[in-house]
Parts: C-alpha cells; structure tokens; sequence
C-alpha cells in the first residue's frame, strides 16, 4: 500500500465505561484504525496538564500514533465522557464540557501539515466551543480534500454552523437519524435514496456515506447508489463502531479501489469493533480481509 497521510481534527478523551476507562473520541479512533491499516495519520487535538493528559499521551505513542500536533493546556482538564451502556451494547453519552480540546489553537505547524495531507478528517462535536471552531474553520480551507463526519451530539451543534461546514466537505459520513435532520432542514422527506441525492447535490459532495449498525451502510457517489448488508457478529457494544467502518472505508477509498470494495471493507472492521469493549482493539488489515473471507 502506498502511504497517505491523513490529518484528523477534534476530540481526544477518556470513555468512561462501567468496567473502566477507554480512549476515545470520534477523529482519534478514526486516527487510530488509519493507523493500524497502513496510513500515516495525524491527530490534532489538545489534552490537559494532568494525568489523564498524560495517560492519554502515553496511549497514543504506544499505538504509533504521533503526538506532535497534540497541543498541552494548562488551564482546562483533559476530556472525559461518562458512558451508560444500554441493552444490546448501545452506549448512552455524557459529554464534559469545557475541557481542553475546546481550546485546540490554529499553529503554524497544524496548518503546514493539512496543507500536505491527502485527506483531513472531521466532526461537528470539536466545534462547539469558538477556539476549536475558528481553528477548524480555517484549516477546511487549507485541506485538499475534506471529510465531514457529523457525528451530531445534542445540544452541542446549530443548523448554520453544520451548514457551513457540508458546503466545504467533499465526502460527508451520516446515519440515519443525522440524515433525517439535514433533509428535514429543506423538507425533504421520501426514500433513503432521494434524501441522500438531494443531500449530496445540495452541498455538492463527491458522495455521501450512510452507516445503518447491523443492517449494514450505503454510499452515493456520481455513479449512483452503492450498497453493503451488514455482518452478522455478538456485540460487545458499538462503542466506535461507526468510526473504525469511516477509516476502513477511507483505507480503501484512498487506494482508489470501488465503491463496493470501500463498504465491505469498512462495513467489516466496524462489525469486528463491535465484538470488542471500547473503540480501539488491535485490527489489522490482513485481520479484517480474513473475516470477510469467512463471511463469504
């Protein structure tokens, strides 16, 4: 595989689950599976000056994961989300406001490195406060090629402000319900299908991505709709479950393989997430390629 570089911006933090802690936050486990498939990926975030801070930190170096762009503050704690785990693995999120990735500043190096990128990675979470905010808007002006993972947290999003951010993105990652709030802004209602034709020619997207947990995900792009069936495995929770399916799918999207290729390869990485606690196992690409051989 030729490497690529990937730059995501937003959230790092402690998932606080009943059994214990786990790192998280949406742009840090896509970063994290990036990784793991092959892909150099950069995480732009900001961690307090404590020992979570440091924790996570130590975390991301034992992983690979560069920690340059991973900025100290002193006055805010590093993040942390409170998780109730519900029937069936669904997780419930408490989310702490005011820590340190709601200060992430706009630096020389943040904005050199997005420059040079293939591809920069983002939510709408990391700009609910006005620091991250400005910074993220300035460096989507600077990436070559934009994804937007919308990743809708209420209360922490506005219309206008997702607005602006789909019209700088080329690809946009959505699920159900997050598909239905957009089209419902203009609406639209009808199929799956119009919904995400009309999503995409409103913002003028290269494609759009709907994940649908078990039932699997599609993808509409200039060549039409491309769908993948999920996988069936025991759920241990869905705790990043739709982030690692974001960088399976990215891994291959950046090799230029199909559609089709793109869905089932990250349709089985979030599936085999999914079997284990928190949103960071060890999956490597020849892993995810022998679950689906056995799939088949």
């Amino acid at each position: 595989m030729s490497e690529k570089t990937v730059v995501c911006f937003g959230e790092v933090l402690w998932d606080l689950l009943p059994s214990g802690k786990v790192a998280g936050g949406a742009p840090m486990n896509v970063a994290y599976h990036l990784n793991n498939f092959g892909l150099k990926s950069h995480m732009i975030s900001r961690v307090g000056e404590d020992g979570l801070g440091r924790e996570l930190l130590n975390f991301l170096k034992d992983k690979g994961l560069s920690t340059e762009l991973v900025q100290h503050d002193p006055d805010h704690p590093t993040g942390t989300v409170q998780v109730t785990m519900h029937e069936g693995g669904f997780p419930e999120y408490e989310i702490v406001e005011n820590v340190a990735w709601d200060y992430i500043e706009l630096t020389k190096g943040t904005l050199q490195k997005v420059e040079k990128s293939d591809m920069l990675v983002f939510g709408s979470l990391a700009a609910r406060n006005k620091t991250s905010r400005d910074t993220l808007l300035k460096l989507v002006k600077k990436a070559p090629f934009k994804v937007f993972d919308i990743n809708l947290r209420p209360p922490f999003y506005q219309q206008n402000l997702l607005e602006e951010l789909l019209h700088q993105a080329d690809i946009v990652k959505v699920n159900d319900e997050e598909l239905e709030i957009v089209a419902g802004w203009y609406g639209q209602s009808g199929s799956e299908a119009d919904q995400l034709s009309f999503v995409c020619k409103q913002f003028k997207l290269s494609g759009i991505i709907l994940t649908k947990g078990a039932e699997g995900a599609v993808f509409m792009d200039a060549q039409g709709l491309h769908q993948q069936s999920g996988f069936p495995v025991e759920v241990e929770d869905t705790i990043g479950s739709g982030d690692s399916f974001l960088a399976g799918f990215l891994s291959r999207y950046l090799q230029s393989e199909s559609p089709a290729d793109c869905l089932a390869f990250g349709g089985a990485t979030g599936a085999m997430v999914a079997t284990h606690r928190g949103a960071t196992p060890l999956i490597k690409e020849g892993m995810v390629k022998d679950f689906m051989a056995k799939m088949r």
